[in-house]
């Protein structure tokens, strides 16, 4: 039996043991009630210090979470892909409001660091109270990636006592055992979760194959949460977190380098030992995604002050080992990759009720990274008249540290100038110190009138500062593979990244109508140095790089339902963004496709035009059924230009069926269809700015679980 199921289980085991015998411990007398109230209230002030107040916001409980087919063993980018204007992209990557990446992840409103994850989801929804989607004219609390915020409030054992241990599978080879604890002994609580996720489908297919060849993923998450009550003002909380995630690199059956691989300047294929051929399902890349994340927190809630105060962690690591002779006679370069990061930091908040009418916030965000490289690359040395192979293949060593420093400070005012209306004005400072040294004075305003009880309607206005992401290449590795087979197409050419900066416009409202609540929102986005990423390396990993000029515009609308046992939600979104002149990173593009841009506007290659989600849930008695939906026009592609198709729509339906047996510590079975309709559809066909090979949507799943409560 695989070791780490046995170490999953035993975990488990011992965990729900702790949680039962300490929910069995009596608190001392009269103290319980009081503690879960003064829990509640912390958690209000706590809450209080980062409001959305004229961005719009989506939330997901943990309850709509268990009601997706899936349940908390869905991935948390497929949980944020049922908000409002998120479209999915390969790689588990989301794209909201038109914008690559740049999400910003907070656990109880902290910020956690970005870090080198490419397939992997570091968080778990099992772990989530709640998930809430925080996008629009952001307030000045929110900054520096700021196309989203997905602020995670953690379970806490005040509120969730007791356990669960679950196993779920199926499909691809799937097998998912998990668990929860949790528990509380007077001011002092406790929430840990786990899961072991091994099966057959770890990265998209690249040739539509419901079980790809060699994708085989084995992934460990592991989350803790505790803390501490002081006294009726004041708590103290740890978070710690772990996930270590295994990826073979799966690739397209049938194809052989003879006919599709490297071919040297004089058009000859590359030699390896006396072989210019090798079949891609000989192929044998594998990468390795871990990290580690903690957070301290100290909290206080005094009169009319509010403060909290964090520090944060985390460490992540990625491994990349190339197959060292098939992928130099496919690509010409066979590279292995040791990359790590380390970022560290400190956020203090606080929030001030001066009078009946106004409201002040501040806060202070410092953070510290040291990025570390070391790669070592097979390629083909080339004659530098004749460009045909000069020899066996050669190694190219390169290594390389970097540091990188932020600062953040804001201020902002909540007023009240009269019941219905609020306004939240505030400025905004980021500094950056990196590849290049940036700075930004970033106002911010919010208006929410509140027309009626049933209407709210808001208006807003944000400048943004988006500084690159950390993980680029740098000049001095470029100039290493000039002559040799991993020459980029325009190696003279590398400008650093710029920061982002951009004036975002947020209009819209949201009527309550009985058991029905409707909303819409349009958004304007202009963009000066728009950030993109592209894979251009040999590992999976992405480069980023600049539009000198970009736009981004909008619309999304939205309705939910509730009414007793059922309830539904739709929503649909209208987006365009397109960016024109690339100004860094240029070494990765052809340069007549650079020449062609420089003068043209063009679809950014993660622009969908339409995009879609729906679901509903019934319940009856002790059974749940659900249903989830997913639509997409189609990302974009090479067409007769740059970005200039796309590949075609699809809609992928999900359905879930569950039943609880007992009333105390109830077992549950459920049973989920995955891509009920088995629709093979085009994520990525392998074309377009930036983009590698090929990717197909999951095919058709059958999933069963059962599950059983403790406490």
């Amino acid at each position: 039996m695989n070791s780490s199921l046995i170490f999953g289980a035993g975990l488990a085991a011992g965990l729900v043991a702790a949680a039962q015998a300490q929910a069995a411990e009596p608190s001392p007398a009269g103290t319980v009630d009081e503690v879960v109230v003064t829990a509640r209230r912390l958690d209000a002030a706590r809450a209080a210090i980062q409001p959305d107040l004229g961005a719009s916001s989506y939330t997901i409980s943990a309850a709509a979470v268990a009601n997706l087919p899936g349940g908390a063993n869905t991935p948390l980018n497929q949980v944020v892909l049922q908000a409002p204007g998120v479209t999915q992209d390969s790689f588990g990557q989301l794209h909201v409001r038109g914008d690559h990446a740049n999400l910003q992840y907070r656990l109880n409103g902290v910020i956690l660091p970005e870090g080198l994850s490419v397939f992997g989801q570091t968080l778990s929804p099992r772990l989530a109270d709640s998930v809430e989607l925080i996008t629009g004219a952001l307030p000045a609390q929110y900054g520096l990636r700021t196309a989203g915020v997905v602020n995670i409030t953690t379970k806490s054992g005040q509120f969730h006592n007791g356990g669960e241990v679950s196993l779920y599978g199926g499909s691809h080879g799937t097998v998912q055992p998990s668990f929860e604890a949790a528990g509380a002994s007077g001011p002092t609580s406790f929430f840990a979760s786990g899961s072991y996720l091994e099966n057959k489908l770890g990265i998209e297919s690249p040739d539509g194959r419901s079980t790809p060849h060699h994708d085989r993923t084995k992934q460990i998450q592991a989350f803790g949460y505790l803390d501490h009550i002081l006294d009726a003002e004041s708590r103290v909380s740890l978070i710690a977190g772990v996930s270590d995630q295994k990826f073979q690199i799966p690739q397209a059956v049938g194809v052989h380098a003879a006919d599709q691989g490297y071919r040297t300047p004089a058009g000859d294929p590359g030699v390896v030992g006396g072989l210019s051929d090798y079949a891609s399902e000989n192929l044998n890349q594998n990468q390795r995604e871990t990290t580690g994340y903690a957070i301290a927190s100290y909290l206080r809630d005094a009169g009319p002050v509010t403060l909290q105060v964090s520090a944060f962690v985390r460490y992540s690591r990625l491994t990349f080992d190339p197959d060292p002779v098939g992928d130099l006679l496919f690509t010409g370069v066979a590279q292995r990759a040791r990359k790590s990061d380390l970022a560290a930091g400190l956020q203090a908040e606080g929030v001030y009720k001066l009078t009946d009418a106004h409201t002040l916030r501040g806060g202070l965000i410092v953070q510290a990274d040291r990025s570390k490289s070391d790669t070592v690359s097979q390629v083909f040395a080339l004659d530098p008249v004749t460009g045909a192979q000069a020899g066996p293949p050669i190694s190219v060593a390169d290594a390389s540290r970097r540091n990188a420093r932020t600062y953040s400070v804001y201020i902002q005012d909540e007023w009240r100038p009269f019941e219905p209306l609020t306004i939240n004005y505030g400025l905004r400072y980021d500094q950056v110190e990196n590849f290049r040294n940036e700075h930004q004075v970033s106002p911010r305003v919010n208006v929410v009138w509140r027309a009626t009880a049933t209407t709210t309607a808001h208006a807003g206005y944000a400048r943004y500062f988006t500084p690159s992401p950390f993980e680029l290449i740098a000049s001095p590795s470029i100039a290493k593979f000039v002559g040799t087979s991993a020459e980029p197409p325009n190696p003279d050419a590398n400008t650093a990244p710029f920061a982002e900066r951009s004036d975002y416009y947020d209009l819209g409202a949201e009527q309550r109508l009985g058991p029905f609540t409707l909303g819409v929102d349009a958004y304007l986005r202009q963009v000066k140095n728009l950030l993109d990423e592209g894979q251009f390396g040999a590992p999976i990993i992405l480069t980023p790089f600049n539009y000198r000029d970009g736009r981004v515009k909008g619309v999304e609308f939205t309705a939910n339902y509730v009414q007793g046992p059922f309830t539904a939600y739709g929503n649909f979104a209208i987006s365009k963004a397109q960016g024109r002149n690339i100004v860094s990173s240029q070494f990765n593009f052809d340069p007549d496709e650079l020449a062609y841009i420089a003068t043209h506007y063009i679809p950014l290659d993660h622009d969908q035009r339409y995009t879609g989600s729906a679901g509903a849930t019934w319940r009856w008695g002790a059974t749940r059924a659900s249903f989830d939906l997913l639509y997409g026009s189609g990302l974009r592609a090479d067409g007769a230009t740059p970005n200039g198709g796309k590949v075609p729509a699809y809609t992928v339906v999900n359905l879930g069926l569950a039943h609880s047996f007992g009333e105390t510590d109830p077992v549950e079975l459920r049973l989920d269809v995955i891509n009920a309709f088995d629709k093979r559809y085009l994520i990525r066909d392998g074309s377009g700015v930036g983009v590698g090979q090929p990717q197909w949507g999951a095919r058709r799943g059958v999933f069963v679980g059962i599950s059983k409560r403790f406490g």
